[in-house]
């Protein structure tokens, strides 16, 4: 996205540069793939090997790969500016710091020149073959294609009761026609990718956010693979964070559910004080127990500071989103002029996030 008063590239509503001469369909669309690496310098050569396997295969479309580092600490960007030498296809983004995979992910569609958009882990978990499928749907009209886990038997009991319950909420309260496993990663048009990006959105759940636009979506399963390179950096705190974000980005159930708790423990309350009123009249020697006060204390204590937390991770939201800080800040990027013959959407700009 560009400065303000920049203008925007014309979204498409279909892939750009068709041609039909005699029954044959000439294709010449441009797919963007992008892909957010944090610690991930051993799979970067492999996975670049899989890419280019795929873009061989899929002659039909002009592609180009930007690698976004996302503040990796190890050699991932020298194996990077060593894969770019050798393929002009490669486009890198250094972001100033880690700023997490979302907003990774939307530093390459900011830079991205495509007539679609994909996004793909740099971990080779999900396989990148899936997006010939993926590219299959969106050449039939789908503006979004999931690519959706199977299932989830080869993760530990902690991780498939934890993932269970999110997306099992997910699907509830949020979007019910949401995957039960979960969503790996996306192919989008240019349209959709160019909104996605206007909606500068803090804190976001990318999924979620498509979903959100309406476009006509589709699903292609993938089996996942065990992890063969580094480990993941996917810790607790930041599982909780996606959590959060997920359901206070697109609901006000919780605040809703706030008021109702508190609507109930307050009429509760009120008949609880007229039982000890009542029963303090007709027995005035009876000394009230200690035990049962302390417990009702302890119990309103704890739902009202739950209530407050459940409001200040609103307020938080407001907050962010008014002090106006970039989305991400970018460092360096590096685009060999022979790349595409293409420009972004617009200057990439420096943005920050949480």
């Amino acid at each position: 996205m560009g400065e303000p008063g920049a203008p925007l590239r014309q979204e498409r509503t279909r892939p750009a540069n068709r041609s039909v001469n005699r029954g044959v369909v000439h294709l010449t669309a441009r797919v963007s793939i992008v892909v957010p690496v944090y610690y991930n310098a051993p799979s970067l050569p492999a996975l670049w090997e899989r890419l280019s396997a795929l873009a061989d295969s899929q002659s039909a479309y002009a592609f180009e790969f930007i690698f976004v580092d996302d503040g990796s600490g190890d050699e991932s960007w020298g194996v990077l500016n060593d894969l770019a030498g050798r393929d002009p296809r490669i486009v890198l983004v250094r972001l100033a710091r880690n700023f997490g995979s979302g907003a990774a992910i939307l530093a390459g569609m900011t830079c991205a020149t495509g007539d679609c958009v994909g996004f793909v882990a740099a971990d080779l978990q999900d396989p990148p073959e899936t997006l010939a499928e993926m590219l299959v749907r969106w050449q039939a009209g789908d503006k979004v294609v999931f690519a959706a886990r199977r299932d989830r038997l080869g993760d530990p009991l902690a991780t498939r009761l934890f993932a269970g319950l999110f997306h099992w909420l997910f699907k509830r309260l949020v979007f019910p026609h949401a995957s039960p496993h979960g969503i790996g990663f996306f192919l989008v048009d240019r349209q959709v990718a160019d909104v996605v990006i206007r909606c500068e959105e803090r804190n976001a759940h990318l999924i979620g956010l498509i979903l959100w636009t309406g476009f006509k979506y589709s699903m292609v399963e993938y089996e996942r693979i065990p992890r063969r390179h580094g480990r993941s950096r996917w810790t607790f705190a930041r599982k909780l964070k996606y959590f959060i974000d997920a359901f206070v980005a697109f609901t006000y159930l919780p605040l809703r559910l706030a008021s109702a708790l508190g609507l109930l423990l307050s009429l509760l309350g009120g008949v609880y004080a007229l039982v000890v009123i009542g029963v303090r009249l007709s027995h005035p020697t009876q000394v009230a127990g200690w035990s049962a006060l302390m417990v009702v204390v302890l119990l309103m204590s704890g739902i009202q500071l739950v209530m407050l937390g459940v409001i200040g991770e609103y307020l938080w939201r407001n907050l962010d989103a008014a002090r106006r800080r970039p989305l991400f800040i970018v460092d360096s990027v590096v685009r060999r002029p022979d790349s595409l013959g293409a420009e972004p959407a617009g200057p990439l700009r420096s943005r920050a996030g949480s």
